[in-house]
Protein backbone atom coordinates (compact mmCIF):
# COMPACT_ATOMS: atom_id res chain seq x y z
CA UNK A 1 0.00 0.00 0.00
CA UNK A 2 2.84 2.39 0.88
CA UNK A 3 4.57 1.66 -2.42
CA UNK A 4 1.39 2.43 -4.36
CA UNK A 5 1.04 5.76 -2.55
CA UNK A 6 4.69 6.63 -3.26
CA UNK A 7 4.24 5.63 -6.90
CA UNK A 8 1.14 7.83 -7.20
CA UNK A 9 2.92 10.72 -5.48
CA UNK A 10 5.95 10.34 -7.75
CA UNK A 11 3.77 10.23 -10.87
CA UNK A 12 1.85 13.33 -9.77
CA UNK A 13 5.11 15.17 -9.00
CA UNK A 14 6.63 14.27 -12.38
CA UNK A 15 3.55 15.36 -14.32
CA UNK A 16 3.14 18.52 -12.26
CA UNK A 17 6.83 19.35 -12.55
CA UNK A 18 6.73 18.79 -16.29
CA UNK A 19 3.73 21.09 -16.65
CA UNK A 20 5.42 23.84 -14.61
CA UNK A 21 8.70 23.44 -16.47
CA UNK A 22 7.16 23.58 -19.94
CA UNK A 23 4.83 26.48 -19.12
CA UNK A 24 7.58 28.47 -17.42
CA UNK A 25 9.99 27.75 -20.26
CA UNK A 26 7.49 28.88 -22.90
CA UNK A 27 6.81 32.12 -21.02
CA UNK A 28 10.50 32.72 -20.50
CA UNK A 29 11.12 32.27 -24.22
CA UNK A 30 8.49 34.88 -24.96
CA UNK A 31 9.82 37.44 -22.50
CA UNK A 32 13.46 36.98 -23.55
CA UNK A 33 12.67 37.06 -27.27
CA UNK A 34 14.04 33.61 -28.08
CA UNK A 35 12.28 30.61 -29.59
CA UNK A 36 10.78 27.77 -27.51
CA UNK A 37 13.17 25.44 -29.35
CA UNK A 38 16.20 27.20 -27.86
CA UNK A 39 14.68 27.23 -24.38
CA UNK A 40 14.08 23.50 -24.79
CA UNK A 41 17.67 23.00 -25.91
CA UNK A 42 19.11 24.98 -23.00
CA UNK A 43 17.04 25.76 -19.89
CA UNK A 44 14.66 22.79 -20.06
CA UNK A 45 17.43 20.40 -21.14
CA UNK A 46 19.62 21.47 -18.23
CA UNK A 47 16.74 21.11 -15.79
CA UNK A 48 15.78 17.62 -16.94
CA UNK A 49 19.45 16.57 -16.82
CA UNK A 50 19.58 17.24 -13.06
CA UNK A 51 19.03 13.56 -12.10
CA UNK A 52 21.83 12.45 -14.43
CA UNK A 53 24.14 15.06 -12.89
CA UNK A 54 23.36 13.96 -9.33
CA UNK A 55 23.71 10.23 -10.04
CA UNK A 56 26.84 10.62 -12.16
CA UNK A 57 28.63 12.80 -9.59
CA UNK A 58 27.69 10.39 -6.80
CA UNK A 59 28.92 7.43 -8.84
CA UNK A 60 32.15 9.20 -9.80
CA UNK A 61 32.96 9.83 -6.13
CA UNK A 62 32.19 6.22 -5.17
CA UNK A 63 34.91 3.73 -6.01
CA UNK A 64 32.64 0.72 -6.37
CA UNK A 65 30.19 2.60 -8.62
CA UNK A 66 32.77 4.31 -10.81
CA UNK A 67 31.62 2.43 -13.91
CA UNK A 68 28.13 3.85 -13.46
CA UNK A 69 29.25 7.44 -14.02
CA UNK A 70 29.67 7.01 -17.77
CA UNK A 71 27.10 4.25 -18.09
CA UNK A 72 24.37 6.43 -16.60
CA UNK A 73 24.98 9.22 -19.12
CA UNK A 74 25.27 6.90 -22.10
CA UNK A 75 22.18 4.91 -21.12
CA UNK A 76 20.18 8.07 -20.57
CA UNK A 77 21.19 9.46 -23.99
CA UNK A 78 20.07 6.24 -25.67
CA UNK A 79 16.75 6.41 -23.82
CA UNK A 80 16.24 10.09 -24.69
CA UNK A 81 16.36 9.34 -28.42
CA UNK A 82 14.87 5.89 -28.73
CA UNK A 83 12.38 5.93 -25.83
CA UNK A 84 11.46 9.59 -25.25
CA UNK A 85 11.31 10.75 -28.88
CA UNK A 86 9.99 7.35 -29.97
CA UNK A 87 7.05 7.46 -27.58
CA UNK A 88 6.31 11.14 -28.29
CA UNK A 89 6.32 10.59 -32.07
CA UNK A 90 4.18 7.47 -31.73
CA UNK A 91 1.50 9.57 -30.03
CA UNK A 92 1.65 12.31 -32.68
CA UNK A 93 4.07 13.19 -35.52
CA UNK A 94 6.63 15.81 -34.46
CA UNK A 95 7.58 18.65 -36.79
CA UNK A 96 11.32 19.34 -36.60
CA UNK A 97 12.73 22.85 -37.07
CA UNK A 98 15.28 23.25 -39.86
CA UNK A 99 17.87 24.82 -37.55
CA UNK A 100 17.66 21.75 -35.31
CA UNK A 101 18.68 19.56 -38.25
CA UNK A 102 21.32 21.94 -39.55
CA UNK A 103 22.97 22.88 -36.26
CA UNK A 104 21.94 21.10 -33.08
CA UNK A 105 21.69 17.47 -34.24
CA UNK A 106 25.15 17.73 -35.89
CA UNK A 107 26.41 19.24 -32.62
CA UNK A 108 24.94 16.27 -30.71
CA UNK A 109 26.67 13.88 -33.11
CA UNK A 110 29.98 15.78 -32.88
CA UNK A 111 29.83 15.82 -29.08
CA UNK A 112 29.02 12.09 -29.02
CA UNK A 113 32.05 11.42 -31.24
CA UNK A 114 34.21 13.66 -29.01
CA UNK A 115 33.25 11.76 -25.86
CA UNK A 116 33.74 8.39 -27.59
CA UNK A 117 37.18 9.52 -28.76
CA UNK A 118 38.18 10.73 -25.30
CA UNK A 119 36.85 7.52 -23.73
CA UNK A 120 39.18 5.33 -25.79
CA UNK A 121 42.01 6.25 -23.40
CA UNK A 122 40.16 4.43 -20.61
CA UNK A 123 39.51 7.33 -18.24
CA UNK A 124 38.13 10.86 -18.39
CA UNK A 125 40.23 13.10 -16.14
CA UNK A 126 40.32 16.84 -15.28
CA UNK A 127 41.82 17.82 -18.65
CA UNK A 128 39.06 16.05 -20.57
CA UNK A 129 36.47 17.48 -18.19
CA UNK A 130 37.73 21.01 -18.84
CA UNK A 131 37.52 20.42 -22.60
CA UNK A 132 33.90 19.27 -22.30
CA UNK A 133 32.87 22.22 -20.11
CA UNK A 134 34.56 24.74 -22.43
CA UNK A 135 32.75 23.16 -25.36
CA UNK A 136 29.48 23.54 -23.44
CA UNK A 137 30.12 27.24 -22.79
CA UNK A 138 30.90 27.84 -26.46
CA UNK A 139 27.78 25.96 -27.54
CA UNK A 140 25.51 27.97 -25.25
CA UNK A 141 26.91 31.35 -26.28
CA UNK A 142 26.76 30.61 -30.01
CA UNK A 143 23.29 29.04 -29.76
CA UNK A 144 21.70 32.01 -28.00
CA UNK A 145 23.42 34.56 -30.26
CA UNK A 146 22.40 32.78 -33.44
CA UNK A 147 18.82 32.26 -32.29
CA UNK A 148 18.28 35.91 -31.33
CA UNK A 149 19.18 36.82 -34.91
CA UNK A 150 16.96 34.17 -36.50
CA UNK A 151 13.84 33.90 -34.33
CA UNK A 152 10.67 35.19 -35.96
CA UNK A 153 8.44 37.60 -34.01
CA UNK A 154 5.50 35.20 -33.95
CA UNK A 155 7.62 32.44 -32.43
CA UNK A 156 8.05 34.30 -29.18
CA UNK A 157 4.75 35.61 -27.74
CA UNK A 158 5.31 37.89 -24.80
CA UNK A 159 2.76 36.55 -22.29
CA UNK A 160 3.61 36.17 -18.62
CA UNK A 161 6.36 37.78 -16.57
CA UNK A 162 9.99 36.82 -16.16
CA UNK A 163 9.72 36.34 -12.34
CA UNK A 164 6.62 34.16 -12.80
CA UNK A 165 8.30 32.08 -15.50
CA UNK A 166 11.45 31.71 -13.41
CA UNK A 167 9.38 30.62 -10.39
CA UNK A 168 7.67 27.92 -12.44
CA UNK A 169 11.06 26.69 -13.64
CA UNK A 170 12.48 26.65 -10.10
CA UNK A 171 9.46 24.68 -8.86
CA UNK A 172 9.26 22.35 -11.86
CA UNK A 173 12.87 21.13 -11.83
CA UNK A 174 12.93 19.75 -8.24
CA UNK A 175 9.43 18.31 -8.68
CA UNK A 176 10.65 16.42 -11.75
CA UNK A 177 13.82 15.20 -10.05
CA UNK A 178 12.12 14.23 -6.78
CA UNK A 179 9.12 12.70 -8.52
CA UNK A 180 11.30 10.55 -10.78
CA UNK A 181 13.21 9.29 -7.72
CA UNK A 182 9.97 8.34 -5.92
CA UNK A 183 8.58 6.76 -9.09
CA UNK A 184 11.59 4.53 -9.67
CA UNK A 185 11.99 3.54 -6.01
CA UNK A 186 8.31 2.68 -5.64
CA UNK A 187 8.22 0.79 -8.94
CA UNK A 188 11.30 -1.21 -7.91
CA UNK A 189 9.68 -2.09 -4.58
CA UNK A 190 6.46 -3.16 -6.30
CA UNK A 191 8.40 -5.25 -8.84
CA UNK A 192 10.35 -6.95 -6.04
CA UNK A 193 7.12 -7.72 -4.19
CA UNK A 194 5.75 -9.31 -7.34
CA UNK A 195 8.79 -11.57 -7.58
CA UNK A 196 10.58 -9.81 -10.44
CA UNK A 197 14.35 -10.24 -10.18
CA UNK A 198 16.67 -7.41 -9.19
CA UNK A 199 18.54 -7.89 -12.46
CA UNK A 200 15.47 -7.12 -14.56
CA UNK A 201 14.65 -4.15 -12.32
CA UNK A 202 18.15 -2.77 -12.75
CA UNK A 203 18.16 -3.20 -16.52
CA UNK A 204 14.76 -1.54 -16.95
CA UNK A 205 13.48 0.71 -14.16
CA UNK A 206 16.82 2.09 -13.01
CA UNK A 207 18.10 2.56 -16.57
CA UNK A 208 14.97 4.47 -17.60
CA UNK A 209 14.64 6.31 -14.29
CA UNK A 210 16.96 9.20 -15.10
CA UNK A 211 15.11 9.79 -18.39
CA UNK A 212 11.72 10.14 -16.68
CA UNK A 213 12.04 13.97 -16.49
CA UNK A 214 12.81 14.19 -20.22
CA UNK A 215 9.94 11.82 -20.98
CA UNK A 216 7.44 13.71 -18.81
CA UNK A 217 8.56 17.10 -20.15
CA UNK A 218 8.35 15.98 -23.78
CA UNK A 219 4.90 14.41 -23.29
CA UNK A 220 3.59 17.52 -21.53
CA UNK A 221 5.04 19.68 -24.31
CA UNK A 222 3.28 17.47 -26.88
CA UNK A 223 0.00 17.77 -24.97
CA UNK A 224 0.38 21.57 -24.99
CA UNK A 225 1.15 21.41 -28.74
CA UNK A 226 4.67 22.76 -28.16
CA UNK A 227 6.39 20.08 -30.20
CA UNK A 228 9.56 22.06 -30.85
CA UNK A 229 10.26 22.09 -27.13
CA UNK A 230 9.60 18.34 -26.98
CA UNK A 231 12.28 17.45 -29.52
CA UNK A 232 14.59 20.28 -28.42
CA UNK A 233 14.50 18.96 -24.85
CA UNK A 234 15.64 15.48 -25.91
CA UNK A 235 18.46 16.71 -28.17
CA UNK A 236 19.56 19.40 -25.71
CA UNK A 237 19.52 16.99 -22.79
CA UNK A 238 21.87 14.66 -24.66
CA UNK A 239 24.28 17.53 -25.30
CA UNK A 240 24.11 18.61 -21.65
CA UNK A 241 24.60 15.06 -20.41
CA UNK A 242 27.79 14.65 -22.40
CA UNK A 243 29.28 18.12 -21.88
CA UNK A 244 27.97 19.30 -18.50
CA UNK A 245 27.34 16.07 -16.58
CA UNK A 246 30.41 14.15 -17.77
CA UNK A 247 32.48 17.35 -17.79
CA UNK A 248 31.70 18.08 -14.12
CA UNK A 249 32.27 14.47 -13.08
CA UNK A 250 35.60 14.20 -14.91
CA UNK A 251 36.79 17.55 -13.56
CA UNK A 252 35.73 17.11 -9.92
CA UNK A 253 35.97 13.39 -9.17
CA UNK A 254 39.29 12.40 -7.54
CA UNK A 255 39.93 9.52 -9.91
CA UNK A 256 38.12 10.93 -12.90
CA UNK A 257 35.46 8.92 -14.72
CA UNK A 258 36.36 5.30 -15.44
CA UNK A 259 35.39 3.93 -18.86
CA UNK A 260 34.35 0.27 -18.69
CA UNK A 261 35.14 -2.01 -21.60
CA UNK A 262 31.41 -2.81 -21.96
CA UNK A 263 30.74 0.88 -22.59
CA UNK A 264 33.45 1.08 -25.25
CA UNK A 265 32.45 -1.99 -27.23
CA UNK A 266 28.66 -1.80 -26.94
CA UNK A 267 26.92 1.12 -25.20
CA UNK A 268 28.92 3.97 -26.76
CA UNK A 269 28.46 2.56 -30.30
CA UNK A 270 24.71 2.22 -29.65
CA UNK A 271 24.61 5.84 -28.43
CA UNK A 272 26.45 6.97 -31.58
CA UNK A 273 24.09 4.96 -33.80
CA UNK A 274 21.05 6.55 -32.14
CA UNK A 275 22.54 10.04 -32.60
CA UNK A 276 23.37 9.41 -36.27
CA UNK A 277 19.89 7.98 -36.87
CA UNK A 278 18.37 11.35 -35.98
CA UNK A 279 19.71 13.01 -39.15
CA UNK A 280 17.82 10.96 -41.78
CA UNK A 281 14.75 10.62 -39.55
CA UNK A 282 14.53 14.36 -38.82
CA UNK A 283 15.49 15.34 -42.37
CA UNK A 284 12.74 13.37 -44.14
CA UNK A 285 9.85 15.80 -44.35
CA UNK A 286 11.24 17.69 -41.34
CA UNK A 287 9.00 15.39 -39.31
CA UNK A 288 9.37 12.41 -37.02
CA UNK A 289 6.57 10.22 -38.32
CA UNK A 290 4.60 7.76 -36.24
CA UNK A 291 6.23 4.75 -37.92
CA UNK A 292 9.66 6.22 -37.12
CA UNK A 293 8.60 6.62 -33.50
CA UNK A 294 7.53 2.98 -33.44
CA UNK A 295 10.90 2.07 -34.99
CA UNK A 296 12.74 3.93 -32.23
CA UNK A 297 10.68 2.18 -29.55
CA UNK A 298 11.33 -1.17 -31.16
CA UNK A 299 15.07 -0.59 -31.16
CA UNK A 300 14.97 0.47 -27.52
CA UNK A 301 13.12 -2.74 -26.64
CA UNK A 302 15.78 -4.74 -28.52
CA UNK A 303 18.54 -2.82 -26.70
CA UNK A 304 17.02 -3.68 -23.30
CA UNK A 305 16.54 -7.29 -24.38
CA UNK A 306 20.18 -7.47 -25.48
CA UNK A 307 21.32 -6.15 -22.08
CA UNK A 308 19.20 -8.73 -20.30
CA UNK A 309 20.35 -11.64 -22.47
CA UNK A 310 23.98 -10.58 -22.18
CA UNK A 311 23.79 -10.25 -18.39
CA UNK A 312 22.23 -13.70 -18.01
CA UNK A 313 24.33 -15.32 -20.79
CA UNK A 314 21.09 -16.53 -22.35
CA UNK A 315 21.50 -18.95 -25.30
CA UNK A 316 19.20 -16.77 -27.44
CA UNK A 317 21.76 -13.94 -27.46
CA UNK A 318 23.64 -15.09 -30.63
CA UNK A 319 20.34 -15.47 -32.50
CA UNK A 320 19.22 -11.94 -31.55
CA UNK A 321 22.59 -10.49 -32.52
CA UNK A 322 22.56 -12.27 -35.89
CA UNK A 323 19.01 -11.12 -36.63
CA UNK A 324 19.81 -7.50 -35.79
CA UNK A 325 23.11 -7.35 -37.67
CA UNK A 326 22.00 -9.37 -40.67
CA UNK A 327 18.43 -8.20 -41.24
CA UNK A 328 16.83 -5.52 -39.06
CA UNK A 329 19.61 -2.90 -38.99
CA UNK A 330 20.46 -3.12 -42.74
CA UNK A 331 16.75 -2.95 -43.62
CA UNK A 332 16.31 0.13 -41.43
CA UNK A 333 19.36 1.86 -42.90
CA UNK A 334 18.12 1.15 -46.43
CA UNK A 335 14.64 2.47 -45.63
CA UNK A 336 15.97 5.69 -44.11
CA UNK A 337 18.41 6.15 -47.00
CA UNK A 338 15.63 5.79 -49.57
CA UNK A 339 13.48 8.27 -47.64
CA UNK A 340 16.32 10.80 -47.45
CA UNK A 341 17.05 10.41 -51.17
CA UNK A 342 13.40 11.02 -52.05
CA UNK A 343 13.40 14.12 -49.88
CA UNK A 344 16.49 15.44 -51.68
CA UNK A 345 14.87 14.72 -55.04
CA UNK A 346 11.75 16.57 -54.00
CA UNK A 347 13.74 19.65 -52.98
CA UNK A 348 16.37 19.69 -55.71
CA UNK A 349 14.97 17.86 -58.74
CA UNK A 350 17.49 19.45 -61.08
CA UNK A 351 20.30 17.46 -59.50
CA UNK A 352 18.75 14.19 -60.62
CA UNK A 353 17.86 15.05 -64.23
Amino acid sequence: MTELLLFSAGLAAVLGGGELLVRGAAQLAGRLGVSPLIIGLTVVAFGTSAPELAITLRAAFTEHAADLALGNVVGSNIANILLVLGLAATLAPIAVARRLIRIHVPVMIAVSLLVAGLAVAGDLGPAQGAVLLLALAAYLVLTVRWDRQQVAPDEAPGDGSIPGAALRLLLGIPLLAGGSFLLVEAAAAIATALGISELVIGLTLVAVGTSVPELATSLVAMARDDRQMAVGNAVGSNIFNLLAVLGCAALLAPGGVHVARQALVFDLPVMLAAAFACLPVFFTGHTIARWEGVLFLGYYAVYCAFLFLAATQHPALPLLSAAMLGLVIPLTVATLAVGARRELRRRRPSLYR
